[in-house]
């Protein structure tokens, strides 16, 4: 054990990487739902190995914090100007005001309860469950120009405020908002999601993952003599069903030959059509007028799904119901959308709009989705590259920008170098989503600048402040621990009412707006598994990406109005 610890102290890197390993270990286990998750089990386990008394160099969780806040704004960018600028313009003022109140209730209970600024900013970032606020905390409290012993007992007080706070936090937060939520404003979470999709023009998909029924299949009927179709153009063909009905003629096998349709074929009785469409349309629209055939040559198809990104200027807030009418949309069938940095899925359905920074999963033959695609934006095929230069050179000017000081009378103000590089995450994220020729970061990529540079910069923080964390918790645990639920709770129902009342969201997507607003993922799990819906996710992105900028933020505004 004395060889194990000279061994830790000698080569803290091992330190580090043995707290990664632990914290995303335990971080994955769950207990009946629940999870620590990564970062708290990292803090903790970072802080059980700080108690060799390992000491780190601050820079390593500089640079790690610069590149996981670089990865948050790149993430969130298209959607944080959008909310901005544009339609999602009321409910990026309601995160705003959620933030204010995010803020204001840790503040009260740190003044009422008379915690150091140490300890605030630790129950800001827990009771919020903001981790990356705690790095710029860290900076604010770095310049306050303190003694060294004095800046370190509340740099230590920090993540001892954070861990007793988190839990309830993230467990308290999802129960609040999914299940106490809909009984304080009296909503019924199901039939509103219902009458929403309605609204849009939604119905309820049958079958899911594991089943064996398909959404969209490929089906051959003849042509028969006299029938509807003979002497009619492939595009009269298919305009012959309902507005809506998106039945498309793939291939035509005219005697022994197999052709590829064109809108311009003309089909002869005899010809033997592959048709492809939503599974209930070939059943019960041609069904009964059609014959089928089983030709499997003609209906081998080469079919491709491919995700898009979208960042055609000229798509953005269309419908998928006007788009469908588009000549591009034609043998396309849409699977999925993504929105945002934690890819929440937008249900698909005829209102739904689409924004540049999305990201859509077309099916359907190659030529077909490629011409789609180039509508639309650009394919977005996996790769393992990413545009590093653009990622240095970027958090480079941010952080710089960041660097700068204003003074104003005899108050320094700045950025630090930490929100300059959440800054320019935004700026360039949203300049990513409309010219895509630069700054390709993969989605692997940005999961690991954002989960492993956070929880590099947690290690580094646990392992620092391990030896101070124990009498910390002595002192403040159980009070600490109750003020962390007010913290949480107040926020959040105050917010639900403002929501419901003074912006009169709908109530469908109202819950999932104020989980976004206080970016908790977990609790938007749980709210649309209450609705039996992905409709609450509509209202998820762009408060999740208002909410994650100003919290994180608020880390050094918070040390700010205690000082």
């Amino acid at each position: 054990m004395s060889w194990f610890t000279a061994t830790l102290r000698s080569y803290p890197e091992i330190a580090i990487f043995l707290s990664l390993g632990v914290g995303y270990w335990v971080g994955g286990k769950s207990f009946r739902g629940f999870s620590l998750g990564a970062v708290t089990a990292t803090l903790l386990a970072a802080i059980a190995i700080g108690q060799l008394g390992i000491t780190i160099s601050p820079n390593v969780k500089s640079v790690f914090f610069l590149m996981f806040l670089f990865a948050v704004g790149y993430g969130v960018g298209p959607q944080f100007v959008r909310g901005i600028a544009k339609d999602g313009l009321p409910q990026a003022l309601f995160a705003v005001i959620q933030c204010v109140l995010c803020l204001a209730a840790p503040l009260a209970a740190a003044k009422i309860a008379g915690y150091d600024i140490g300890s605030a900013a630790g129950l800001f970032a827990g009771s919020q469950t903001i981790s990356a606020s705690m790095g710029l905390a860290t900076d604010a409290v770095n310049r306050l120009g303190l003694p060294p012993n004095e800046a370190k007992a509340l740099l230590d007080a920090m993540p001892t405020a954070y861990a007793v706070t988190y839990i309830f936090g993230t467990i308290g937060s999802a129960l609040i908002l999914a299940m106490l939520g809909p009984r304080l404003l009296k909503i019924d979470l199901v039939a509103a999601c219902k009458e929403y999709e309605a609204t849009l023009g939604g119905g309820g998909d049958l079958g899911g993952a594991g089943q064996a029924w398909h959404k969209f299949e490929l089906r051959a009927y003849r042509v028969a003599e006299g029938g509807r179709a003979a002497g009619m153009s492939v595009a009269q063909a298919e305009a012959l069903e309902p507005a809506g009905a998106r039945l498309f003629i793939e291939r035509i096998r005219r005697g022994g030959t197999i052709q590829e349709a064109k809108i311009d074929d003309i089909l002869q009785p005899g010809d033997v059509v592959a048709i492809s469409g939503r599974r209930e349309l070939l059943v019960d629209l041609l069904g009964s007028v059609a014959t089928e055939v089983d030709d499997a040559e003609l209906l081998a198809v080469p079919i491709e799904g491919v995700d898009v990104y979208v960042t055609n200027k000229a798509i953005e807030g269309k419908t998928l119901q006007e788009l469908a009418q588009s000549p591009n949309s034609r043998g396309v069938f849409l699977r999925k959308i993504k929105r945002g940095a934690t890819e929440t899925q937008i249900p698909i359905l005829p209102s739904t709009k689409l924004y540049r920074g999305d990201t859509i999963t077309l099916i359907g033959r190659t030529q077909d989705t490629s011409a789609a695609a180039k509508a639309l934006g650009v394919l977005d095929r996996p790769t393992d590259a990413a545009d590093m230069a653009f990622v240095g050179l970027a958090i480079t000017l941010g952080a710089l920008i960041g660097a700068l000081v204003l003074h104003v009378g005899a108050v320094p103000l700045t950025l630090s170098t930490a929100g300059g590089a959440l800054i320019a995450g935004i700026v360039f994220g949203w300049l990513r989503a409309i010219h895509p020729t630069f700054g390709r970061i993969p989605s692997p990529t940005i999961w690991f600048m954002n989960s492993v540079g956070l929880n590099v910069f947690i290690a580094v923080v646990g392992i620092s402040a391990g030896p101070g964390f124990v009498a910390g918790l002595q002192k403040l645990g159980v009070s600490l621990f109750l003020w962390g639920i007010f913290a949480s709770s107040v926020p959040l129902i105050i917010g639900m009412y403002i929501a419901k009342y003074v912006f009169k969201f709908h109530p469908a997507i109202l819950l999932g707006i104020c989980a976004g607003a206080r970016t908790t993922t977990a609790a938007l799990g749980m709210i649309c598994d209450a609705a039996k819906s992905q409709a609450p996710g509509l209202g998820y992105t762009v408060t999740y990406a208002v909410g994650n900028t100003l919290l994180t933020i608020w880390g050094m505004i918070i040390v700010m109005l205690l000082t």
